[in-house]
């Protein structure tokens, strides 16, 4: 394990979001379940962190974009910071959208529809957003999951106002939409791995890396299929199981891509004002790490002592061997003309 090759190419934002959400889903399941007695301010705790973070984030990067203009012209300096805003308009947004889901809960004072508008608006306006990522080679995953479920929030506000009586099973059709076009590509990524692996032009580090993506989206999707179903079940009454075992499939999938973080490269380079790879700005700010990420571990296998004296023992005997070999000289004979 070489850790300069484990973190030059590790996205903390996704690190952080995903690590949040995942103890956010813990905490929310266990209040449900009526195992944990606090205030929905308080299980939000770990969504509010991940605010705070991104509203930091956005006013370091923004001071020193103001504060020193030469860095401007740092490649595509406008692009990341032009993204940077983009990104903290939706999450505040967002951030609006969960102030209302938390107080409607501690409340019940608001109707669903209402406190859907911010998610709704935001689903609509990632549209553009999305076009406008493809145009400039950007990363849209918050923006895309949006856009393809606006239909969802709708139908989950009705549902829990109770302005439709479906069947949740019905409620998440386009949820169900959405999780077999996903299927579609994960059959899609195995078969391509397959092929690689049949195929000799392929180097190993190709196929080495259509095996990990099978694997990273075989985990992603396939557990929150699972939870989608044990979800429809319980809300429908169908099975009689505690919410922790009803999203426990999610934890397979968020503990999934906390480990693709390390590999997902991008990410924002003004964030924090970093301008740089998050492994480069760490090792920029702190030196004395550099000799640690210089450290490489390997699993090679060591000679022992005992093995590392017969292979010396061995090497005399062949030498003495050598030695004793009779020397034949070697006879010319001329024929005479």
């Amino acid at each position: 394990m070489n850790l300069q090759t484990l973190f030059q190419d590790f996205n903390p934002s996704k690190f952080v979001v995903h690590t949040c959400l995942l103890i956010f889903t813990i905490l929310f399941a266990l209040k449900l379940d009526n195992y944990l007695t606090w205030s929905y301010w308080t299980i939000f705790t770990p969504i509010w962190i991940w605010k705070i973070l991104v509203i930091l984030g956005a006013i370091v990067g923004s001071y020193v974009w103001w504060r020193y203009p030469h860095f401007r012209l740092e490649g595509e300096a406008y692009i990341h910071y032009k993204s940077m805003l983009i990104s903290l308009a939706l999450h505040l947004i967002l951030l609006m959208f969960e102030l209302l889901v938390c107080d409607n809960l501690e409340s019940k004072r608001h109707l669903w529809i209402l406190v859907f508008i911010p998610l709704i608006f935001i689903s609509i306006v990632s549209i553009a957003i999305c076009i406008w990522a493809v145009k400039h080679d950007r990363s849209f995953e918050l923006e895309l999951f949006c856009a393809v479920n606006v239909l969802q929030f709708i139908f989950l506000a009705l549902r829990l106002d109770e302005f439709i009586m479906w069947s949740w099973e019905v409620v998440f059709v386009p949820l169900w939409i959405v999780m077999c076009l996903s299927l579609v590509g994960v059959l899609y990524t195995i078969i391509f791995a397959a092929i690689l692996l049949r195929t000799p032009e392929v180097n190993a580090q190709q196929r080495r890396s259509s095996i990990n993506s099978a694997l990273g989206y075989w985990f992603l999707v396939i557990p929150i299929l699972v939870f989608q179903v044990l979800l429809a079940d319980k809300l429908d009454d169908d099975i009689r199981i505690s919410y922790i075992a009803v999203v426990s499939p999610l934890f397979v999938s968020f503990t999934t891509l906390i480990l693709m973080s390390f590999s997902a490269k991008g990410g924002n380079k003004w964030w924090f004002a970093m301008r740089k790879d998050f492994c480069s700005f760490v090792l920029g700010a702190c030196p004395v790490l550099q000799e640690y990420a210089n450290i490489a571990y390997h699993s090679e296998r060591r000679t022992n002592r005992v093995e590392m004296e017969q292979v010396e023992k061995n090497e005399k005997t062949v030498k003495r061997a050598d030695l004793l070999k009779p020397i034949q000289p070697i006879v010319s004979i001329e024929m005479p003309d």
